[in-house]
């Protein structure tokens, strides 16, 4: 494990090119192995999660080249092979789940391992992915070290209409539908950024699938898919975070935003902290007025609210960025995770920097924020917008603050400490003894 030393109180100011998304970069990954043809992807960012799967694709004989420097990805699974006795995926590491899909549709096979795991967001469950790949035709077997799963041929198109708007299972219904014999129909599917982006990108290759960006999703599933070539978007998450950093230090940090049209709720959150964000030629910026300053309620007696839950609501991925903002900013909010139990149980480590945090019930947390804030040595979850969240706070503080265990932050974003010392920030990494 990793520590991160922060040096705050110094604005950060000047401009930002985000790394591609990750929720987007790795069922892209997945998804490639359907097809036999060659593809080549441009902004493959250089992440750990990333470096499993393409270790994962190697030991199976695909062809990778990557050139970390240019971020471009060569893929080509022409002589992949699998064996579900033999082969192992990755462990701890949720978005492994996707490759199934794949196996099940190249080689009738596949497994799924008992450590499959993300992020400590509570419980996360594998039933809703199971169902899909049973529902498509596979059998499952549970075996001591996780479950395999066959099926006789070609799987086979079906409706389905999901619990919630799960993104991943949203995700593994696609793949599975793409190759199937038939039309497959996604009732209540994941609308957010990144299923678009993976969408997209299964459409280049030549799947037939209607409904981007609504919660019906209609696959038509064809014989094969072809190669191609394909340029991952800006990160959302990361746009944010930027612009998040530099209102909290009260400086002025632009990012480079392709997609402004999905920014609206995520401008009025910011609003909410008397944040303005604004976006022009291709770039985005936030603007404070003097120190930050919570928008009271019209309505009386109410605590100002932030809700996160499946788009096209906040992104529950955020909630932690508004949360740094909440300690910092003069007035009371209300946050509340729509969607994990559990993931907002740090508020002991916010409490170290002198924040007032309320922590109500497993989903939502109330900030008193505006006290006086000091330097501290705090520990984070392994979460990787948590870790993030703490180092915004100790940003903003003046006097030397270490966040412990922050690793999750490589797991989403390269050289993520790198660009924010390039804003002036005094931020090193140190391994842990």
């Amino acid at each position: 494990m990793s520590n991160l030393i922060v040096h705050g109180g110094t604005p950060l100011a000047g401009r930002i090119v985000p790394s591609a998304n990750k929720n987007a970069v790795l069922p892209i990954l997945c998804a490639t192995l359907l097809t036999r043809e060659p593809v080549r992807l441009h902004g493959v960012p250089d992440i750990t999660d990333v470096k499993k799967i393409l270790d994962v694709f190697r030991s199976l004989g695909s062809s990778v080249e990557m050139d970390v420097k240019s971020r471009v990805l060569n893929l080509h699974h022409r002589d992949t092979h699998f064996d579900a006795a033999r082969d192992r995926l990755p462990e701890e590491m949720r978005s492994s789940i996707m490759l199934v899909p794949g196996l099940l549709a190249r080689f009738c096979s596949a497994r799924i391992e008992d450590d499959v795991t993300g992020c400590t967001l509570g419980v996360r469950e594998i039933d809703p992915h199971v169902e899909v790949f049973q529902r498509f035709g596979a059998s499952v077997e549970r075996q001591p070290d996780g479950l395999v799963l066959a099926v006789p041929a070609r799987l086979q198109a079906n409706d389905h209409w999901t619990d919630y708007a799960s993104v991943t299972t949203t995700e593994n219904f696609v793949l599975c539908a793409a190759l199937a014999s038939g039309r497959s129909t996604l009732m209540n599917a994941a609308s957010e950024p990144h299923v678009q982006e993976f969408c997209a990108f299964l459409k280049l290759l030549g799947a037939q699938i209607e409904g981007l960006g609504t919660s019906r999703l209609t696959i038509h599933g064809v014989e094969r898919l072809g190669g191609g070539e394909f340029t991952f978007a800006e990160d959302f998450h990361e746009i944010v975070t930027f612009l998040a950093l530099g209102a909290i230090t009260g400086g002025r940090v632009e990012v480079k935003n392709s997609t402004p049209e999905q920014f609206p709720l995520i401008d009025r959150t910011f609003a909410k902290f008397g944040v303005q964000i604004i976006h022009e030629n291709g770039w985005s910026r936030s603007v404070t007025n003097g120190p930050l300053k919570v928008k009271e309620p019209f309505t009386r007696n109410i605590l100002q609210k932030v809700e996160a839950a499946p788009w096209p609501y906040l992104p529950v991925d955020l909630l932690p960025i508004f949360v740094a903002l909440g300690v910092k900013a003069e007035g009371s909010v209300m946050f509340w995770n729509k969607i994990y139990d559990g993931a907002m149980g740090w508020t002991s480590e916010l409490s170290k920097f002198g924040a007032h945090a309320f922590l109500s019930d497993p989903h939502r947390m109330v900030t008193f924020g505006g006290k006086p804030l000091h330097a501290a040595e705090v520990e984070s979850p392994y979460i990787i917008r948590v870790a993030i969240a703490l180092l915004m706070v100790a940003a903003s503080i003046p006097g030397k603050s270490v966040i412990r265990n922050a690793t999750p932050i490589r797991r989403a974003h390269p050289q993520f400490v790198e660009n924010i010392c390039s804003l002036g920030a005094r931020i090193e990494w140190v391994d842990s003894e």
